[in-house]
């Protein structure tokens, strides 16, 4: 119970906290994250989650880009699966330092792909166009909606190719005041966290 209130306290006093140094917040977040226990982090995603369905952009919706979670990471499994079959939804899949979406169809059809992640089979998606909507995954976030990734690049690169709504998703933990931001990172038009 102690360890609750201090994680809780913890968390409220980063929304106050300005960091400029972009690994020293990357091994904060890590810190952090270490300390939920995988039933926290599922109850998480499903506060996140409940209230994106909530919102007119996802209702309308027919075409979504998401991820499919790291263990670090805030559970996306049982949304993309309560979804696929409703939605189009896109996964990512690594080439080289690009990053191409393919459409969901089943975790069975998940083989690994780069840095073992789990990415679907199939064709890339060719026209970003008709996507409405992408679950961006991030390290830190801000209050100004600022999103900070690890660092790789992937992300910055493919979100200035679609117009689509661009919505992040966190633990709570994972939100400050003020994170190191640049003209490369992009801005999220909301930020959700749980």
């Amino acid at each position: 119970m102690v360890g609750l209130f201090l994680s809780i306290l913890l968390t409220n006093m980063l929304k106050n906290i300005k960091i400029l140094d972009k690994d020293s917040l990357r091994r904060l977040v890590r810190q952090l994250k270490s300390q939920l226990s995988a039933e926290c982090k599922q109850a998480c995603a499903n506060s996140v989650f409940a209230e994106l369905e909530q919102k007119k952009y996802f209702v309308d919706a027919q075409n979504i880009i998401a991820y499919w979670s790291l263990s670090d990471e805030l559970p996306t499994g049982q949304f993309i699966e309560k979804w696929y079959q409703q939605k189009n939804v896109y996964l990512p899949a690594v080439q080289g330092d690009e990053l191409l979406f393919r459409r969901y169809s089943g975790a069975d059809k998940m083989p690994k792909g780069a840095f073992g992640i789990p990415e679907p089979c199939g064709d890339a998606l060719a026209d970003l166009s008709i996507i409405d909507l992408v679950i961006v995954p991030g390290v830190a976030f801000d209050l100004r909606n600022n999103r900070m990734g690890r660092g790789r690049g992937f992300y910055d690169r493919f979100l200035p190719q679609t117009q689509a709504v661009k919505v992040g998703v966190a633990f709570e933990c994972q939100q400050f005041a003020e994170i190191p931001a640049n003209q490369n990172d992009i801005h999220m038009d909301e930020v959700i966290v749980g």
